[in-house]
């Protein structure tokens, strides 16, 4: 169904390792409003949902959080990578390493483990669909917050690239529901007219 491109959608060369940048950015790996719970959102809700062009958006935008879940990862390796014991230690990431040393794992920067609890599918094409805009907002918060914590262009450049992506998302989610909207109130201007009869 998908065809891979063997590089990131956007590129990451991070040359400082940053422990302490490290932790914080995982959170966007598989904290509660991460790309790993976007992504499984996203490609969960499309199954229920009647309109196949708001389906279409679910599976594009659910397959890009993919992506990011990919550059997530990337700035993560690489910003813990040839790090000291020392500097795993001083910079706060050794609670992190003794459990998993410098791989990724899917968890909060609090070191919640990723959790399904993260992510909503109702079926209600309404009701997902602000779920989405909702988690979008989310997520450009968080990046937001990271923003303010690390000081490093290589790592704040591919932050701002995330950043406005779950800001164009949220327009395109906010454009199906705009829509389905309009045609919910249609369907209500055609009921009214066949009740008058």
């Amino acid at each position: 169904m998908w065809g891979y491109e063997k590089r990131l959608q956007y590129p990451v060369n991070i040359k400082k390792p940053d422990a302490r940048a490290a932790k914080v950015i995982l959170t966007q790996y598989g904290g509660p409003d991460g790309e790993l719970g976007a992504s499984l959102r996203y490609l969960s809700q499309r199954f229920a949902m009647p309109n196949a062009r708001v389906a279409g958006l679910l599976t594009d935008i659910g397959t890009e959080e993919l992506a990011h879940l990919e550059i997530i990862g990337a700035i993560v390796a690489q910003l813990t990578r040839h790090l000291s014991t020392d500097e795993i230690i001083r910079q706060g990431f050794d609670a992190y390493f003794v459990d998993h040393t410098v791989g990724i794992y899917p968890a909060s920067a609090a070191g919640v483990p990723f959790t399904a609890a993260y992510l909503q599918s109702k079926g209600d094409p309404i009701t997902d669909l602000i779920e989405d805009m909702g988690a979008e907002q989310k997520a450009r918060t968080t990046y937001d917050n990271i923003l303010k914590l690390v000081d490093d262009p290589d790592i704040i450049d591919p932050i701002r690239f995330l950043r406005q992506r779950e800001i164009v998302h949220f327009q395109r989610f906010g454009e199906r529901v705009q829509s389905r909207w309009n045609e919910c109130g249609a369907a209500d201007k055609k009921m009214k007219r066949y009740k008058s009869f």
